[in-house]
Parts: C-alpha cells; structure tokens; sequence
C-alpha cells in the first residue's frame, strides 16, 4: 500500500492491481455523491452502463432526474475537469440517460445533465451543464 499523501486523499484506496486513475475516479465520485446527498438528492444508480456508455451517478430530487458525469483531477495542469466533457460524451450521457428512462420505465417529468469537476480539496457542480 503506497503511503499516504495529505496532496492526494484517495491514495488508501489504492488496492494490488487498482490502477491510480480508477482510485482517483471512484474517491471523486464518492465525492460528489456526498456532496449531493447533503443537498437533498437521492441516488437511483451508480456507474450506471449500457451500450451508449456508463452514467455515473443518477439522481432524483422532487420529481428533477439528474445524469451526473463526475471528472476529477488531482491538479488543473491538464485544465478544469469539467472541460473534458466535449459534445461527443454530452451526446454519449444524452444516449444512455434515454437508455435508462426507458429501461426502467422511470416517468422522468423534468431532467437534467451535470458535470461535477473534483479536485483535491474543491468541488464544483455545474448544474444544467448540458
């Protein structure tokens, strides 16, 4: 087990075999999904996949669906983490969210598409990013 880093929080999840990219996807999407719930969403799914592609966190609050994509970075030297999300995955997350309507006969009244960029120590949501 790699020691641990005060700079990177999710270094514990490292397992034998865990690539630190995965370790580092899995913590900021636990992340966000705190970050949610404290705001008074439910989770309905979690890396959610179809052939389209994989959601990774579907959210319900009052009736509003969320398709939430979660991009984390451990520093902004590549950019923001949410700028990784270009029209070809927006069209991708807009593919599999209709996937999951009609999969699971949700009666989806009002939806919407975040990103959630998570970097060591920030959190941001963009609601309605899409």
């Amino acid at each position: 087990r790699p020691p641990r880093s005060t700079l990177f929080p999710y270094t514990p999840l490292f397992r034998s075999g865990t690539a630190p990219h995965l370790a580092l996807g899995a913590w900021g999407e636990r992340v966000a999904e705190r970050r949610y719930r404290r705001d008074g969403y439910r989770v309905l799914a979690r890396n959610w996949r179809c052939p389209s592609g994989e959601i990774d966190l579907i959210l319900e609050r009052g009736g509003l669906v969320v398709f939430s994509e979660v991009k984390t970075r451990s520093s902004t030297a590549f950019g923001w983490p949410a700028e990784a999300v270009d029209r070809r995955r927006q069209a991708r997350l807009r593919a599999a969210a209709a996937t999951w309507i009609r999969s699971t006969g949700a009666q989806a009244g009002e939806v919407r598409f975040d990103v959630v960029s998570v970097l060591p120590g920030r959190v941001e949501r963009l609601e309605g990013a899409f």
